[in-house]
């Protein structure tokens, strides 16, 4: 099943990527992870999984996976 999500960020801990909804993403059923930036300094990459997304951008707590597709 492919799931939608998008990155709520709280508090932005690098001065970056600012504060509320900075990206958005797709978890694929092989649990391989697309995310894009909805920032100015926009990419897209991708991930083997979503532990590795969150590991990576979460900040200790200051940003929040939602998932779109419940």
């Amino acid at each position: 099943m492919i799931r939608r999500f998008h990155f709520e960020r709280d508090e932005d801990a690098t001065g970056v990527s600012g504060t509320g909804k900075v990206a958005e993403g797709v978890c694929f059923s092989s649990g391989n992870v697309a995310l894009t930036w909805l920032t100015q300094h926009w990419s897209i990459a991708i991930y083997p999984n979503m532990e590795h997304v969150q590991s990576i951008h979460g900040h200790d707590g200051k940003t929040r996976i939602v998932w779109d597709d419940e």
